[in-house]
């Protein structure tokens, strides 16, 4: 009788549930796949702005794309599994589209070029509005995940170290940090830095590690995530 009970209350999976049991080698993937085609769809005519098929070269990219957030997604990105997918998937498509207006405008002949060539214009600069909607995304990401640590962006400014040496140093701690599973379950459920840790593992005080906290946090943050455009602007050990 309780476990009829227990079934009738059990709570239901989540989809960040089902990617750890995938990542784990268990479930089956085929099927979560065959499941969540009509998302993949959704997104890649988001970009397209048509209708796809399965037959189109731009679904197979999604598809790619989603088995790719599939193997990647951890709850340390800071977002949901389908709003990871979801910008891996329109991020592979721009990439797509673009090389593919590129290489088709190489290979018309003079005279059709310079009919297309408007044609062509008009793509990239749809393909770039896209790009930008990404790039704020991203931005706005960031600093979503930078809040929940209580840093805003002039935190970052104010706390950046000045020199090199100390910045790739930092960036190094950083490293360590998110290849430690105890570590950065730490940092990301307690929203605090392992400190207590960190000071059996590096050469540096604790004083100082918790003077550039800020700046150790950011770029846990920035490597644990797919800022594909905001690490154009973030250099890792070259400061913020």
């Amino acid at each position: 009788m309780l476990s009829l009970l227990w079934q009738a209350v059990k709570p239901k999976q989540t989809a960040e549930d089902t990617i750890k049991a995938l990542q784990e080698g268990k479930g089956d993937k085929e099927a979560f796949l065959l499941q969540y085609k009509p998302f993949i769809r959704k997104a890649v005519s988001s970009v397209c702005k048509r209708y796809i098929t399965e037959q189109d070269d731009e679904f197979s990219m999604g598809l790619f794309a989603f088995h790719q957030a599939i193997e990647q997604y951890s709850y340390k990105k800071g977002k949901s599994f389908f709003a990871f997918a979801d910008l891996l998937i329109k991020r592979d498509v721009i990439d797509y589209l673009r090389k593919e207006a590129r290489h088709n405008f190489v290979f018309l002949q003079e005279d059709q070029q310079e009919d297309v060539y408007e044609m062509r214009m008009s793509l990239m600069d749809y393909l770039d509005s896209m790009e930008n909607e990404n790039r704020k995304e991203e931005i706005l990401h960031f600093q979503q995940m930078l809040g929940q640590f209580r840093i805003s962006f002039s935190d970052l400014v104010n706390n950046s170290p000045k020199h090199r040496d100390t910045r790739e140093f930092l960036v190094e701690i950083a490293q360590m940090i998110v290849q430690e599973e105890g570590l950065t379950e730490e940092l990301f459920h307690k929203k605090r830095l392992p400190l207590k840790q960190l000071e059996t593992k590096v050469r540096v005080s604790r004083k100082t590690l918790e003077r550039h906290r800020k700046y150790i946090i950011a770029m846990c943050i920035v490597l644990l995530n797919e800022y594909v455009y905001l690490k154009e602007y973030i250099k890792l050990g070259e400061g913020l």
